[in-house]
């Protein structure tokens, strides 16, 4: 063999190799783009967190809804919910993607009237999304650019907790009675913007445990002889370590987060590169466990059903909702 014919071949293999990966890689854009982030999926777990003979109480977990006027299949997808009739809703934030987001996450969560919920604020409630370079988020936690658009964040709330009846637990606690159990919830508004006043949380938490009163959200107990038991809920939208670590010190049973988006590009068989905050990247999604102080507590970080209008791919890490199940517990 030549020495010309060897590096022909050479660069023919090369070239071969190169119209592979481009070939793969147009394929994985086109699969995350078109295909993958509108290939919602609803994840069923289960958590043994409540009294030795109370009813289980059905949680539909909703975050990072990123909603724009023009996602119709998003927001039929999530009407569809209602039909497995939770006894709860919990909003982890980021629901609006733009300016006229709103639209879309009313005629999304028009179905769930009538079932109590609770939310907390993102940063994406305050602040619409700016066009940026995608590949910033592999650098470390996002920061706010400079003067994005504002949203109509009381039009938001207001819509919760006006026409929904939900609870607003940024930096807030309340209480809810559902299937005969008491759920005391303390939550914070977003941590990833350093919203997040733990101080004032506590001192709510500290006043609704001292008064030990109804408000008048659940039914009258009076004639029951034992009270119901309560059992503690934290609630987020960005899983930072100090705001899971005060939840856990406060008493929390099972905290609910989302804001990583599972690392919305993720490497099948490896998971997330990223979270975009200081929690663990085997915990960007799912069901787990947080630990602080000999305490535990169950963990569920939402991967959420968007993503950025400026940043519209998903990749191995599916959009989701879960509907976690809490049960008796095993002890």
């Amino acid at each position: 063999m030549t020495r010309s014919h060897s590096r022909s071949t050479s660069a023919s293999a090369i070239g071969t190799l190169a119209l592979a990966l481009g070939a793969a890689s147009a394929g994985a854009l086109i699969w995350g783009t078109l295909i993958e982030r509108r290939w919602y999926a609803l994840r069923q777990v289960t958590a043994p967190v409540l009294p030795a003979g109370a009813k289980p109480i059905r949680v539909l977990h909703l975050s990072d809804l990123h909603m724009a006027p023009w996602q119709r299949d998003k927001q039929e997808w999530i009407r569809s919910l209602a039909a497995f009739a939770p006894d709860l809703i919990v909003d982890t934030g980021d629901n609006l993607g733009h300016e006229r987001g709103f639209e879309g996450v009313r005629y999304a969560l028009e179905p769930f009237r009538g079932t109590p919920g609770v939310f907390v604020n993102g940063s994406n409630d305050y602040y619409g999304p700016i066009p940026k370079n995608p590949m910033r988020y592999f650098t470390g936690p996002s920061k706010l650019q400079a003067k994005p658009a504002n949203l109509d964040t009381a039009e938001l709330t207001g819509f919760f907790t006006d026409e929904l009846g939900w609870l607003d637990l940024d930096n807030r606690a309340d209480e809810l009675m559902i299937n005969g159990t008491r759920l005391e919830l303390f939550g914070v508004d977003d941590p990833h913007r350093h919203f997040d006043r733990i101080d004032r949380m506590i001192g709510e938490l500290d006043e609704l445990r001292a008064s030990g009163v109804s408000d008048g959200t659940w039914p009258d107990t009076s004639d029951i002889a034992e009270e119901p038991a309560t059992v503690s809920v934290g609630v987020a939208h960005a899983p930072y370590r100090r705001i899971l670590d005060s939840f856990v010190t406060n008493g929390a049973s099972v905290i609910f987060a989302g804001h990583t988006h599972g690392g919305q590009v993720c490497v099948p068989g490896f998971g997330a590169l990223v979270t975009n905050c200081d929690l663990p990247r085997h915990q960007a999604k799912g069901l787990s466990t947080w630990t602080h102080a000999l305490r535990v507590a169950y963990l569920n970080v939402s991967a959420g059903l968007g993503t950025s209008i400026y940043s519209p791919v998903r990749f191995a890490c599916r959009p989701e909702a879960t509907l976690m199940t809490l049960t008796p517990s095993l002890s």
